[in-house]
């Protein structure tokens, strides 16, 4: 049996999942922040969410292993497919990790592993017991990810088709497990890291005069205090440096034009754009069934797995509207400053002080981002201690069982417009 515990605190509807609060305070566990702002017909859904499943191999004890998924939906067209997209994920992620598990160790199997996982490690039905790789439990955690993918559009390709809806939704999903991170995508939602790094002297300053001038502009930094930051600074600098994890599907992007144009679709720009048919902004979604017959696909994009090294410092995943008026470098150079507020606390403005989320948003939206935007901020280096007095909760789909597990409150804050005023 796959054992899944899950954090109670989270102000996220899941079918067939119920949830009890617990009036205990939490103890000083990460906070992943997240915000959204939706507008007219569209919504962009975000959440974020720890899970611990035991996973149980064949030889020695069950081991638990932590899973954090952020994912951003960005809708368009009607919030249809961003929302049963969102609803659907978990449900979908935890079903076939049980299937696959299931599937693997039942003792009413024939003999066979899964076609996908034979294929993978090359095993047969006799010595597979004693030939599960280190990392097996990572790419069941891939596998389940992918096949939730295909089973939330295929779930809303037949509501669509029932409804005639003709909304679509971008999926950005970060998986972080033992230490490693996996980034799904499809459309143009984004995921990056934001690492330290150290900077010499002559990088520092030049990374300090780039800062001083932008804060000039937003008239909230001055000469004098430029000067004490070059001298706090001398001997040089740690910054973070932005990577980013995914690849914008957008139609102008050489390998997706030509999958629309083999399909008999064309690409062509509106308003600046460029668009599949002269429509649709994005060349992979979910949904989108008008578009299906151009060559606009549902497949993700995967960066596999990767180690979470030392200076790893956040994980930011964002609708594409957060980078409307911002480089991915602008993002991380912010949230540097945020962490570094003694020395430059005069000049971080003041939303900053809600949480990560809020202050990209806001950032974003100061420099004259007009999107519906959403965010999530997972700060990597935080010391957790997932296993802090669980308790027994009711038993959910499919038999798993779940236990409540403490952790400081996500905020699901309003984002309005008339929100993003300078305090």
């Amino acid at each position: 049996m796959v054992e899944l515990r899950q954090f109670s605190d989270l102000p996220i509807a899941l079918s067939g999942i119920s949830r009890i609060a617990d009036p205990s305070p939490p103890p000083p566990v990460v906070a992943i922040r997240r915000r959204f702002k939706g507008g007219g017909n569209t919504r962009r859904i975000v959440f974020s969410v720890p899970l611990i499943f035991a996973f149980p191999f064949p030889t020695g004890t069950p081991k638990d292993v932590l899973v954090g998924i952020a994912a951003v939906f960005d809708g368009h067209s009607g919030s249809e497919a961003s929302e049963m997209a969102s609803q659907l994920l978990l449900d979908y992620f935890a079903l076939h990790i049980y299937f696959l598990l299931d599937a693997t160790f039942s003792k009413e199997l024939t003999g066979k592993l899964p076609n996908s996982l034979m294929h993978l490690y090359d095993l047969d039905s006799q010595r597979f017991q004693d030939s599960l790789p280190l990392n097996f439990h990572l790419d069941i955690l891939k596998e389940a990810l992918l096949r939730a993918i295909y089973d939330i559009d295929a779930t809303f390709t037949k509501e669509a088709s029932t409804r005639k809806l003709d909304s679509g939704s971008t999926a950005t999903i970060a998986l972080i497990a033992d230490g490693q991170l996996l980034v799904a995508s499809i459309g143009d939602s984004k995921a990056l890291l934001c690492s330290e790094r150290y900077e010499t002297p002559e990088e520092a300053k030049a990374t300090l005069i780039k800062l001083y001038r932008e804060r000039k502009r937003n008239q909230d930094s001055s000469p004098s205090r430029f000067s004490d930051l070059k001298l706090e600074h001398r001997t040089g600098l740690m910054r973070f440096i932005a990577k980013e994890l995914t690849k914008d599907h957008h139609p102008d992007r050489e390998d997706e034009m030509l999958r629309v144009k083999a399909a008999g679709g064309y690409v062509t720009k509106w308003a600046g754009v460029p668009r599949v048919n002269g429509q649709l902004a994005v060349s992979r979604s979910i949904g989108d069934l008008t578009y299906r017959s151009y060559g606009v696909i549902s497949a993700p994009e995967v960066m596999d797995w990767q180690p979470l090294v030392a200076n790893d410092s956040y994980l930011v995943v964002s609708s594409d509207g957060i980078f409307e008026k911002l480089e991915v470098q602008d993002a991380c150079d912010r949230l540097w400053e945020v962490k570094n507020q003694t020395s430059f606390g005069a000049g971080v403005p003041s939303y900053c002080s809600i949480s990560l989320a809020d202050c990209l948003v806001n950032t974003a939206f100061e420099k004259g981002s007009m999107d519906n935007m959403a965010a999530v901020v997972v700060p990597l280096k935080s010391n957790l201690d997932w296993e802090s007095q669980p308790k027994e909760q009711s038993v959910g789909p499919s038999g798993f069982k779940m236990k409540n597990t403490y952790a400081l409150p996500c905020e699901f804050l309003s984002s309005q417009p008339n929100l993003f005023r300078m305090g």
